[in-house]
Formats: C-alpha cells, sequence, structure tokens
C-alpha cells in the first residue's frame, strides 16, 4: 500500500438536502421484453446461461434479469458479461465491457463496468426491514418483495450519485434497470479491489484519516452508511479509497439513523486500533458529526 490515499473533491453543487426523488417501481421496459420473449431476447438469454465464464446463477437471473440485462445491452451501457466478481446473500457483481454509453460516462475507450444484480426471489427482505421502516419512499409498498427489491436498487444508485456529489469516493453509478445496477468497476482485469480487510496498511493513520473525512462528507449530505466496516471499503490500484455497498443508507431524519451511525463508528474504531492506532467509538463519532 501506498503513503497516500487522496480525497476525491466535492462537486460544486447546492448543499444537498433530504428530498429525494419518486422511487418508481412500476413495471420497466425489462419487464415488457420477459413478457414478449422476441428472438433476439432469446438468443442473448440462451448466450448468457451457456457461457462457461458467467456461471449464472439460478437464483439471481429469472426472465426479466435477463430482459433487463438485455435493455442495457440495447442502451448501450454494456456491450459483453464477464465473471463473476462477487457474490452475496442479495446480490451478485459481475464483471462487464461496457457500451458507449458507458464510456463516454466515463471518458475512457472499451471500459470496464459491473453490473450489481439483486435477486428478487432469494432477496432477505427481513434483513431490508430494518432499513426500510420509517423512510418515506417505501410507504405502501412494505408486503411487495418484487417491489421492495426494485425501490432498494433505485435507493442504492441514488445513495451513491448524493455520495459522489459531496465528495465521497464510491462507484461511479451509471444506469440502473428493474433489478440490475451498471457502475464503475473498480480494480484490473486480472484482480477486483481490495477490502481494506484483505490488505496490509503502510499507512494505517491517513486510511483512517480519509475514512473518517468521508464518512464526515457522508453524514454532511444527509447520509448514514449503515453497514460502514473494513469490508464495504476498498482499495483500487492507485491506493484510493472507496465506500461500497450504500444501498442500505439512509437518511439522517430515519429513525435509527443514530443507532446506525454509532455502530458504523464502532466498527471503524475497531479495525484502526487493531492497525495499532489509539482511537475509540467516541472520536469517530464526534469527528463525523461534528460534536465534539
Amino acid at each position: 500500500m501506498g503513503d497516500e490515499y487522496g480525497l476525491l473533491e466535492p462537486e460544486a453543487t447546492e448543499e444537498p438536502g433530504d428530498e429525494w426523488e419518486e422511487l418508481d417501481v412500476s413495471d420497466t421496459e425489462a419487464d415488457r421484453i420477459a413478457r414478449q420473449r422476441d428472438r433476439e431476447f432469446d438468443e442473448f438469454r440462451k448466450r448468457i446461461k451457456d457461457s462457461e465464464r458467467l456461471k449464472v446463477d439460478e437464483s439471481v437471473f429469472d426472465d426479466a434479469t435477463y430482459a433487463a440485462v438485455y435493455r442495457l445491452v440495447q442502451l448501450g451501457w454494456v456491450d459483453a458479461l464477464g465473471g463473476v466478481v462477487s457474490t452475496g446473500k442479495e446480490a451478485n457483481v459481475y464483471e462487464a465491457l461496457g457500451g458507449d454509453e458507458a464510456a463516454e460516462a466515463l471518458g475512457v475507450d472499451d471500459p470496464e463496468v459491473a453490473i450489481k444484480v439483486y435477486r428478487i426471489n432469494a432477496s432477505n427482505f427481513q434483513d431490508m426491514r430494518e432499513y426500510l421502516a420509517g423512510d418515506p419512499r417505501f410507504e405502501g409498498i412494505r408486503g411487495d418483495k418484487k417491489a421492495v427489491v426494485l425501490a432498494w436498487v433505485k435507493k442504492e444508485f441514488a445513495n451513491l450519485r448524493r455520495a459522489r456529489a459531496a465528495g465521497v469516493r464510491v462507484p461511479q453509478p451509471l444506469a440502473v434497470e428493474r433489478n440490475a445496477m451498471v457502475m464503475e468497476y473498480l480494480g484490473t482485469e486480472a484482480n477486483r479491489a481490495r477490502r481494506l480487510s484483505e490488505v496490509t496498511l503502510e499507512n494505517p493513520e491517513t486510511a483512517y484519516e480519509v475514512v473518517l473525512e468521508y464518512a464526515r462528507r457522508l453524514y454532511d449530505a444527509g447520509l448514514v452508511h449503515g453497514d460502514l466496516s473494513e469490508y464495504n471499503v476498498v482499495v483500487d490500484e492507485n491506493d484510493e479509497l472507496y465506500f461500497l455497498d450504500l444501498g442500505q443508507a439512509v437518511t439522517v431524519h430515519h429513525p435509527n439513523s443514530r443507532e446506525f451511525l454509532e455502530r458504523d463508528c464502532y466498527n471503524v474504531a475497531t479495525f484502526f486500533r487493531r492497525q495499532g492506532l489509539d482511537v475509540e467509538t467516541d472520536d469517530v463519532l464526534a469527528f463525523v458529526t461534528g460534536e465534539g
């Protein structure tokens, strides 16, 4: 690891508030494609299923999910799917070659992107519940698992956009279609970016300062990560630190936001104490909130 972990400059925009766009969870073009099942879509679906490298998990890819990825290809965000980057109980992440729209958004030719695909049938609604309760965006859809998962994906997309605007280094969100989200891929062709839990920190003091600063910027932008730990902070090939997995992030007005924030601060303090630093949870909390 290098000696520096550069901070991202915040965008020169208005101070973010607590307003959110309406989350539309009605049927998408992907749902229509899945129902109609044209010949080109069927051929696309077969190529994915027959790919040895991709090794599709049937609990992730139902017909509408195939159609969502197909739609992302049609729109120019994805050219080809690659292998699995990571698997989880709620979502899998796949490497992919970005299309023309992704190349323009990222400013590079032939970009690598990541596609995060949430499970509709296998997602654990109970684990999501504590993050959804009290969020006005989810009123009226509590009993519909599909609607909750689709809204959750859009919520993560919106959270990533807000975090980047606030100067928090996160994967750049590019597009979302139903339960599939395209974002910047962190890492190289050979390896994904490494979690803090997987590396040896040569300069833990600087890493600690960057994590604290990003947590503070997120809080100032009206968000609490809600699952911040050494497993959701990664280091890319340029030794830059990124926050991951903002699907569960809540606004500061969420009834459980303080509890989630205190847990985040405890996790950060615990990790960096293991790196030899003399820090306590209260130190982290005071810096993030400005209450010290």
